[in-house]
């Protein structure tokens, strides 16, 4: 019997990519979620572009779902993002993520526990790297670059702080008994690793959507 996948996550789960032609966010065309689908896969897909854990969770609580289908967490990207303008006027102090860790890491165990009780398999999902160089000129537009510089310390701090939340993603799976979904290694062992993320540093490519589709079929099955 073919199992039900129910996914909730952030722009990367819904397909989303940066044309720089275009100067805009679109859905890509051989996104993974479509590709999956096309496949066998039964998929319902309540990602959406901004959302954090949080938000998330807020959509599976009000979501009818089946007993016996896979519950996929797919966020991180949002929930560390910083304040980049506050960044930019004020680089001596400290600031948190949109979901500071320990509260993104809790929230995640919630997700998952809470997905079993609801006779639902919890699937973690670790994201793609960012490209931290790419990112760092995205959120400079505009900005004060050398503030933003001088709170980062170097450029390459984007990719560290994107890491603390890939790591609470790798351990809540593990305090929790979570399928982990490891999508983060695939890209980084990638030799055309610049290619399957966007101008912005952080969505991949279609490409990158296609290389998400294959990890997820090895994961899933044809038929889920």
């Amino acid at each position: 019997m073919k199992r039900k996948i129910y996914l909730w996550g952030d722009s990367i789960g819904k397909g989303v990519i940066y044309q720089p032609e275009r100067k805009r966010y679109s859905l890509a065309q051989a996104r993974c979620e479509k590709l999956l689908r096309e496949r066998g896969i039964d998929l319902e897909c309540h990602a959406r572009m901004g959302a954090t854990v949080g938000e998330g969770y807020a959509d599976f609580v009000e979501t009818p779902t089946e007993d016996g289908g896979l519950a996929v967490i797919e966020f991180g990207g949002n929930d560390c993002d910083l304040d980049w303008q506050a960044v930019s006027e004020e680089p001596e102090v400290f600031h948190d993520g949109r979901t500071p860790l320990a509260e993104f890491s809790e929230m995640l165990r919630l997700f998952a526990r809470s997905a079993r009780l609801r006779g639902l398999e919890p699937v973690m999902v670790l994201p793609p790297p960012l490209q931290s160089q790419r990112y760092f000129d995205w959120v400079c537009r505009g900005r004060d670059r050398e503030a933003v510089r001088a709170y980062l310390g170097d450029v390459e701090h984007i990719g560290r702080w994107h890491g603390c939340y890939v790591e609470a993603i790798r351990q809540a799976a593990r305090e929790t008994g979570s399928v982990l979904l490891d999508l983060h290694l695939p890209f980084m062992r990638a030799m055309n690793f610049r290619e399957l993320i966007c101008e912005d540093g952080i969505h991949p490519t279609e490409q990158g959507q296609r290389l998400m589709a294959r990890v997820a079929l090895d994961a899933l099955g044809p038929a889920g």
